[in-house]
């Protein structure tokens, strides 16, 4: 792991080399020697990481041979979408008219432009970063995704507080979490496609949406009335949101096909400790000094992870790297025809239109694919359910066990706890079962990495159920927060075998999709939160979670279906990849 490279490629690095000129380490393009490529390697159609590029320095002596080859693979490949063709410099065009002269493939057209690509080895290609250069930098973005989400329910040890403060109803003060949570399910449909656009690539979304929620973090915790904290909350959520559809994508940017897996699971971790470590942060910090402490702790935690990612986060968004090594090689050579794969497709079109085609894709695929409008509904009903216990955990552990706020919020701990277990269990089937089977048949059937998620299905009823009906005054507390943790376990097993499947069947369209998929989530759990309240204290927790309970199952079969039709539905599907 090279640190001057790090630091060029953060936002700090990036700012210094715009503005100030100053080139911490040069790019692989900019020092002494490097070539333009003088043959084109084949590469799949929607390989993300570009063409290979690379000096044939050393065939010289079978030069004259491969010329032939050359020119037929040239007319051949630009007429394949992302038209791959060879990156010459200018001088070498002339020869090449020449030797076209003579050869029998003389009338074949020329490509349009020449495409700029990373070499196998290219150390600017987050493909090729080392282990700790890779750890490193997802690490931050598992740190951004904490951060982002323990902000949720780090507030909620204060609802209590509201309702004595300003008169305000249960129903009322839950506003404070429910905004919350439909916020940073609207942020990234704005945000997370943007991301996908090579000419804006991870970065600008990462830093710009974090560092107004920042901002409005700040503003929040000077805010003396209710209305106002409500609004702070929504804004907070919708400027925190990105980060938490695009990871998976940048997962995928810099880990290789058969390591995501590990990687989402890391996520996904990070992803399910911060709501249930919120309360934990502030449930004895809130009621013994000021309700304000869920902001100052959500500035702090998010102060320290911004300055960590300004000066240590690189882009990882390969297109965007490409485009911006053809800029500068085009400014170098005074080649215009130099272009990157994301350029080329994108041509002469207007950007307003590609923003608009981008910013609309995540409803387009959920309404006209049925594959994902069903995963995408899933997702949103557990999501539901697992927001739904923090509304429940008040009446159980306060009501039904006398237990203080600060102790109650100690017992979401079990939250991660189950996740854990979760993490452990299926970091073995991908060791053991789909690291092997990746190895040996590529991405074969996508349907396959679902098959945990059809176990888990089954078993997260049973968490709610035993949840609800043993949280009672003559069972100890610790049978249902049993229940808890194998709703977490199963619910983060099922979570991540859909995290898998979504980019494998719609692998361009990603972070859209899961842009969709976390505002469903959102929506759900939003409503979740208010529902909740009625219907575990009109129907006891019991009843309550045995309609959830029941849902969740009924659910669990369209599961099955999804795993056993999802190859003819994604054989109709105009969005998805069939294998």
């Amino acid at each position: 792991m090279t640190i001057k490279e790090i630091l060029r490629d953060a936002p700090a690095g990036q700012l210094a080399r715009t503005y100030l000129g100053w080139k911490i380490t040069p790019y692989e393009d900019e020092k002494e020697g490097y070539q333009l490529s003088q043959r084109q390697a084949a590469v799949p159609k929607d390989d993300a990481r570009g063409v290979a590029e690379h000096d044939d320095s050393s065939d010289e002596g079978s030069e004259d041979k491969d010329k032939d080859r050359d020119l037929e693979s040239n007319a051949v490949t630009s007429e394949v979408e992302g038209r791959h063709a060879r990156t010459v410099q200018p001088q070498e065009r002339d020869i090449e008219r020449v030797a076209t002269e003579k050869d029998d493939h003389a009338a074949q057209p020329q490509p349009e432009f020449n495409e700029v690509g990373f070499s196998p080895m290219d150390r600017d290609n987050p493909q090729n970063w080392g282990a700790g250069k890779k750890a490193f930098v997802f690490f931050q973005i598992c740190l951004l995704t904490f951060s982002i989400y323990s902000a949720s329910a780090i507030i909620t040890p204060a609802e209590g507080i509201f309702s004595q403060k300003w008169g305000t109803s249960g129903q009322v003060s839950a506003l404070v979490l429910s905004m919350y949570v439909l916020g940073y399910g609207t942020g990234p449909l704005i945000f997370s496609p943007l991301s996908e656009m090579p000419m804006v690539g991870r970065n600008v979304p990462y830093m710009m949406s974090f560092a107004i929620f920042i901002i409005m973090t700040a503003v929040g915790s000077g805010i003396s009335n209710f209305p106002g904290i409500v609004v702070i909350r929504f804004l907070q959520g919708f400027f925190g949101g990105p980060v938490l559809s695009t990871g998976a994508a940048s997962a995928s940017d810099i880990y290789p096909f058969n390591k995501v897996p590990y990687a989402l699971s890391f996520w996904a971790f990070f992803a399910y400790a911060g709501p249930a470590l919120g309360p934990v942060m502030s449930g004895f910090a809130i009621p013994l000094d000021s309700w304000r402490w869920g902001f100052w702790e959500t500035l702090i935690l998010s102060g320290f992870t911004f300055l960590l990612l300004f000066f240590f986060l690189p882009e990882t968004n390969a297109d965007y790297i490409l485009a911006q090594r053809a800029k500068r090689l085009r400014k170098k050579t005074g080649y215009n025809h130099l272009l990157s794969r994301s350029e080329s497709r994108s041509g002469n079109k207007n950007w307003v239109k590609l923003t608009v085609y981008h910013l609309t894709m995540p409803f387009r695929i959920t309404v006209l694919d049925p594959s994902v409008g069903f995963i995408n509904l899933y997702t949103a009903l557990v999501y539901g359910v697992y927001y739904s216990f923090f509304e429940s955990f008040p009446l159980v552990y306060i009501g039904t066990y006398g237990f203080s706020i600060g102790i109650m919020g100690a017992v979401f701990i079990c939250v991660i706890i189950g996740a854990g277990i979760g993490l452990i269990i299926y970091s073995l089937l991908i060791y053991f079962v789909y690291e092997p089977y990746t190895m040996s048949k590529g991405i074969g059937s996508p349907e396959f990495r679902l098959v945990p998620g059809l176990f888990a299905a089954a078993l997260a009823p049973a968490g709610m159920f035993i949840f609800g009906y043993a949280a009672k005054s003559d069972i100890t507390w610790v049978a249902p927060t049993v229940g808890i943790s194998l709703y977490a376990a199963t619910s983060f097993v099922l979570v991540n075998c859909i995290f898998v499947y979504l980019p494998l069947s719609y692998p361009r369209y990603a972070a859209s999709i899961f842009a969709a998929n976390g505002f469903l989530r959102s929506a759900l759990a939003c409503g979740a939160i208010h529902f909740s309240q009625p219907l575990f204290h009109n129907l006891g927790v019991g009843n309550g979670c045995a309609i959830l309970g029941s849902v969740a199952a009924a659910c669990a079969a369209a599961f099955v279906g999804l795993w056993r039709y999802g190859p003819e539905l994604r054989a109709r599907s105009k969005f998805a990849q069939t294998y």
